[in-house]
């Protein structure tokens, strides 16, 4: 359940979550396209195998907002690329988020990579690419200011697939669990390999009543 969001009287669950005042005013602008997103991950998510049946009533709270908690410690302008991008989380949401900044959705299977096209055009996202293949294949084809990714392994895998495809002086910027902090001394040896400074552990706060959600940043330096 969401819990109580906004003032006293305001409460809601899963369902009604996205509807509400409160995130209406987080999202602003952004507000119709996200909710759109939602309304195509809650009508055709479980159909095509992207979330599971238990996630459909969650989808503000465990997916849309979760993701959302990243957008605020990434660049305004300049790129940003999805790894293992799925349904399009965070990536999507992100997109539509920041406007103006250019956004790479790197996802392996086709089917996925279907859904994130249809999901563009439906959305009208021009600052959207859909690259289909995994990380490792694009070491050498492009460089962004900022990699994300949401579930997709463990820091120490993660780091040899996406800071590769960072700049330097970009940052890996992920949504992970709350153990996080146990998987960065397994990845101390990679992490060194792009003179990577220290990882910072963040809070990716939304509206209030949904969880937070722990986010890491480390930066590249060579």
């Amino acid at each position: 359940m969401a819990g109580e969001t906004g003032t006293a009287d305001e409460v809601f669950d899963g369902e009604t979550l996205g509807a509400s005042d409160t995130v209406k005013a987080y999202l602003g602008d952004a507000y119709d396209g996200v909710a759109r997103y939602a309304e195509l991950l809650r009508d055709q998510g479980e159909l095509r195998g992207l979330i599971g049946p238990r996630e459909v009533p969650r989808i503000w709270e465990r997916h849309i907002l979760n993701s959302a908690a990243v957008v605020p410690y990434l660049p305004t302008t300049g790129s940003v690329a999805d790894i293992g991008s799925g349904a399009g989380l965070p990536g999507i949401v992100i997109a539509v988020m920041r406007p103006e900044l250019d956004v790479i959705l790197v996802e392996p299977m086709e089917r996925r990579t279907t859904w994130l096209a249809e999901v563009v055009a439906e959305l009208g996202l021009t600052n959207v690419q859909v690259k289909r293949g995994r990380a490792e294949e694009y070491h050498d084809a492009f460089e962004v200011d900022a990699v994300t990714s949401r579930a997709v392994a463990a820091l120490s895998k993660l780091v040899r697939m996406s800071m590769p495809l960072v700049r330097v002086g970009g940052e890996l910027v992920i949504l992970k669990g709350r153990n996080v902090v146990q998987e960065i001394e397994p990845a101390r040896k990679v992490l060194r390999k792009f003179s990577a400074v220290e990882p910072e552990i963040l809070e990716g706060v939304t509206v209030e009543g949904v969880e937070a959600t722990t986010i890491l940043r480390v930066r590249r330096s060579k």
